[in-house]
């Protein structure tokens, strides 16, 4: 016990001072007209099979780039069985999605958001030839240095725009933390252990962990949802995956029971705007979470040890509050995020049986 104890505490110091170093978020130096043909097309209905979602149906800018929903939406005829994570300087993160499946470029998520049957359910080949056509898209592609509109092209468009959603004018950043703010980061980097986990700048450390949060049975109950999880799951080698009723996380990485229910430490940016939390949104405020955690985690065998009831009395829970509020910053609903420019309609082409295409 002594020696748990021990390796919790050197954990719980080192994280600390990561929390303590955190400061501005820096923008990614990436190509203007680039980022400019990414925004777009993260605003573009036509990335999607059936033209019914764009990036921006589950991202909205007004919520840091979530939906508000406790699990997200997905292609017609399924739905999601997890919830959306916000993009607030997504470009720094070391893994992506929950289960941290994905960890090596933002190149490759855009691909299977765009690709995957129950998210956009899109052929990029199909895709390709949509942008062909469309004359903005072919301007564009040109200024932004890459010929013709291309799969590649795109990706790399996108994968810039995201880089640009960085978070701006958080307390925490403009060292304008309130009295209790600044008592809730005491608790966070001490007692309450937040930044065991939650350090750095995005404070999140990009690793799997096993909290015990409870499952959502709305995954099961909704047979889009479950449609949707057994399409996943088949695809990740989980066995019995018709029968399985709990989301496995980060163990469809390694098949390693060891993993199972680990999910990656979200990042605690822009969280007054991407309610409901959780992996799969079974907590509705910051209030639920802070309890959850106050009680040393769920209930699960696998949980990580170093969790632990806390012992806050309601006057520390406040503080705390106040000090994660303090790191949210302005909003993303501007025109720096938001593509305002046109319908996304196509021309209309006279004499269209003489024109060249």
């Amino acid at each position: 016990m002594r020696l748990i104890l021990a390796i919790a505490i050197t954990v719980l110091a080192g994280s600390a001072a990561l929390a303590q170093d955190a400061g501005p978020i820096k923008p990614m130096d990436v190509k203007p007209a680039l980022a400019e043909l990414g925004k777009r097309m993260f605003y573009d209905m036509r990335l999607s099979g059936d033209t019914s979602l764009a990036c921006a149906s589950c991202h909205q800018p007004d919520k840091a780039f979530t939906d508000g929903e406790a699990l997200s939406a997905a292609y017609t005829g399924a739905a999601h069985f997890r919830n959306t994570p916000t993009l607030a300087n997504v470009g720094y993160r070391d893994a992506w999605l929950h289960d941290g499946r994905l960890g090596t470029n933002l190149n490759d998520v855009t691909r299977e958001m765009i690709t995957e049957t129950y998210l956009m359910n899109m052929d990029m080949r199909i895709m390709q030839e949509r942008m062909k056509q469309d004359p903005v898209y072919v301007d564009m592609f040109k200024a932004a240095g890459m010929g013709e509109p291309s799969n590649g092209g795109a990706r790399n468009a996108l994968q810039a725009f995201l880089q640009t959603i960085v978070s701006r004018g958080a307390p925490i950043d403009e060292g304008a933390l309130s009295p209790a703010a600044q008592r809730g980061q005491g608790l966070f980097e001490g007692k309450a252990g937040c930044a065991a986990c939650h350090s750095g700048a995005r404070f999140s450390d990009d690793r799997p962990h096993n909290t015990g949060v409870p499952g959502n049975p709305e995954i099961w109950s909704d047979p889009e949802r479950h449609s949707a999880f057994v399409t996943y799951a088949k695809f990740m080698g989980v066995e019995d995956y018709m029968n399985l009723r709990e989301d496995l996380g980060a163990y469809i990485r390694t098949h390693k029971p060891e993993a199972k229910r680990n999910f990656l430490t979200p990042t605690l940016r822009e969280l007054t705007r991407t309610a409901p939390y959780m992996h799969n949104g079974v907590f509705a405020t910051l209030e639920s979470v802070v309890d959850f955690y106050d009680a040393g985690g769920g209930d699960d065998p696998l949980k990580d040890p170093r969790l632990r009831p806390l012992g806050l009395v309601p006057s520390e829970k406040t503080d705390l509050i106040a000090y994660l509020k303090s790191l949210s910053g302005e909003s993303f609903d501007i025109d720096a995020y938001v593509w305002r420019d046109d319908d996304y309609g196509y021309q209309v082409i006279e004499n269209w049986r003489e024109t060249t295409n």
